[in-house]
């Protein structure tokens, strides 16, 4: 009797065909034994925050110094040869600051009472404008710790003269080592500062 083997052969191989590979899966670890240490997820290294912008500094109220009290004093005008000076003090007290207007450089002189023999920082204070400037010293004395006079120049047209003369009220005078003044505003300071604009 002949056997047929070929139908079970190609049953065989269909079978095969059909089947699904699985993937081999990995040995499960050995009963008592110590499993494989997984790694740790790694977590994001926090990033240091920037440092916040510096805060501005605080702006001095513009309007403050006018609340400050008056200094005590008045101006008194005077004629000089070389043009004409106001000052500015108590009587028989001697002169605070004075305004001198000098035809011969030609310049508005401002002139106050100061220590030292360097220069020195100063601050003019009207009601529509400020500026810093410098005070120079514009003698010497012999004494120790004298009180000698600084000096801001200024030319004739200098809008800040403009601005002093026509402040409302008041303006004021910061230097260096002194005591600051509070000063009102007069028709002398304006006659001063128009006799260097006049011609002649």
């Amino acid at each position: 009797m002949k056997i047929n083997l070929a139908v079970p052969l190609i049953a065989s191989v269909l079978a095969l065909g059909g089947c699904t590979v699985v993937p081999p899966q990995p040995a499960p670890a050995a009963q008592g034994g110590a499993a494989a240490p997984q790694p740790k997820p790694q977590l994001p290294v926090p990033q240091p925050r920037p440092a916040p912008p510096p805060a501005p500094a605080p702006r001095a109220d513009a309007a403050s110094w006018r609340d400050l009290p008056q200094t005590p004093g008045m101006w008194t005008y005077a004629a000089e040869p070389t043009g004409s000076v106001v000052r500015f003090g108590q009587p028989g007290a001697g002169s605070l600051i004075l305004i001198r207007c000098n035809r011969t450089r030609p310049a508005i002189e401002l002139q106050r009472a100061g220590f030292g023999a360097s220069p020195v920082p100063a601050t003019i204070s009207t009601s529509s404008t400020q500026r810093r400037l410098t005070a120079t010293p514009a003698g010497t004395s012999t004494a120790p710790n004298a009180a000698i006079p600084f000096e801001i120049a200024f030319s004739v047209r200098d809008p800040l003269l403009d601005a002093i003369a026509f402040s409302r009220g008041r303006f004021m005078l910061e230097m260096g080592g002194v005591q600051t003044l509070v000063l009102p505003v007069w028709s002398e300071l304006g006659r001063v500062i128009e006799d260097c604009r006049q011609p002649g």
